[in-house]
């Protein structure tokens, strides 16, 4: 906060506990505890509060001040004490409050103006440590038993955290340990430029010029070929305000495998990719115009030594993702949906895919499809082969997210 704020908790009511956060109950060391889970990564990981105060947690509803929800909690805290606990609160971001969008600001432009792109799930996902990183992704890649192919244009992988979709990752990358490509476009999908859109209205192409760390090995962009991009930015959509890269983990997924199967130089050219669902209401309206511009100009630097990348997972259902019903009653029928879906990217059917999602408006949620759609369309007339499918049931949440890759 900066001394000219007046901003005070005491000042009216209590600004809402941030709707983007979930609050999520754990039990550690015999201990019930609400987890705080920022997705969007400006909270301190790992902050939690006894489950004891979840009534008190219910009254931060943006409209009521400290008074009231002293009168209304019976006088069991006084005045200071709910004063202290809601200071925690919005010290730790928690609040959807002047403090909080401040800070907000200040990551968000601290990550625009550094060089370099920090790991997200480094720690989470994976080891942050380079040596034990290191042998775990070559545990992983030898646990495949596909022989590595000698040509190859593309792979359609997963960015699912490691932790589930392992077999799927080694079955995938471990296929491409013989390619040496010097340039690797990664086209990937685009999880929270919705957070932010008012910076990408109309811009569904986000690149970055930033230098991409993981443990022991540091990916340059390609700035040359994001730069040929830019010139065209107004009529293909892509913009190099790459703020929507901070938390992003699509790309970052794949590069963990790119560093242990490629030892060679290569430059990357890191592209997400925001969501298509206006294709599915006016298919030839504005964004397909982008997409046609943005392919084309995309497709001017695709050369024998360029390789692509193509990052997204397939559909998630159940309960957790907003349907009514548990994912385990809904497998049979989500299961065809994402084989097709694989079958007519393998054929390098682009309108087969806009039909299969059109169908239902995308009911199964199929995250890939735009990342996906941009190679098909970039390279018309590409043929694949399905390599994987898994679907991962998270029971304990009634859901399931299903993925798999296609070699092109």
């Amino acid at each position: 906060m900066s001394e000219n704020e007046s901003y005070s908790l005491d000042n009216g009511a209590v600004p809402e506990i941030r709707r983007d956060l979930e609050i999520i109950p754990v039990q550690h060391g015999g201990e019930e505890l609400l987890y705080f889970h920022d997705s969007m990564g400006y909270m301190q990981s790992n902050f939690a509060l006894d489950a004891s105060v979840e009534p008190l947690l219910n009254l931060i509803n943006g409209e009521l001040a400290i008074e009231q929800m002293v009168k209304l909690l019976q006088n069991q805290l006084t005045y200071e004490e709910l004063h202290t606990f809601l200071t925690l609160l919005d010290d730790s971001l928690a609040l959807n409050s002047k403090q909080f969008k401040l800070s907000k600001s200040e990551i968000e432009s601290q990550f625009e103006e550094s060089s370099q792109r920090k790991p997200t799930m480094a720690g989470l996902s994976y080891s942050d440590d380079p040596l034990e990183f290191e042998k775990d992704i070559k545990s992983i890649l030898s646990s495949s038993n596909l022989h590595p192919v000698t040509k190859a244009k593309a792979l359609y992988a997963p960015h699912i955290d490691m932790r589930v979709g392992a077999s799927v990752y080694a079955e995938a990358f471990s296929l491409l340990k013989n390619l040496s490509p010097k340039k690797v476009v990664i086209l990937a999908t685009a999880h929270y430029a919705g957070f932010h859109a008012d910076i990408y209205d109309g811009k569904p192409f986000i690149g970055s010029l930033k230098k991409f760390n993981i443990p022991g090995r540091v990916f340059i962009s390609d700035k040359e070929a994001q730069n040929f991009l830019q010139l065209h930015g107004k009529q293909n959509g892509f913009t190099l305000n790459d703020r929507a890269h901070r938390i992003e983990h699509s790309i970052e997924m794949h590069l963990l495998f790119l560093s242990q199967i490629w030892q060679h130089e290569f430059q990357i050219v890191p592209i997400l990719v925001s969501g298509f669902d206006d294709l599915f209401y006016v298919p030839d309206g504005d964004l397909a115009g982008k997409i046609h511009s943005f392919t084309s100009s995309l497709r001017e630097m695709i050369d024998e030594d360029t390789f692509v990348l193509i990052s997204g997972d397939l559909s998630h259902v159940g309960k957790k993702f907003g349907d009514r019903k548990p994912a385990a009653q809904l497998k049979e029928s989500v299961e065809k949906i994402d084989k097709l879906f694989l079958n007519l990217s393998a054929r390098g059917d682009s309108d087969g895919l806009l039909s299969l999602l059109s169908e239902n408006y995308d009911h199964t949620r199929i995250c890939g499809f735009p990342p996906l759609y941009t190679y098909l369309k970039m390279l018309p007339g590409s043929k694949g082969e399905m390599i994987n499918y898994h679907w991962w049931d998270e029971k304990e949440r009634e859901s399931a997210v299903s993925f798999g890759s296609v070699l092109f």
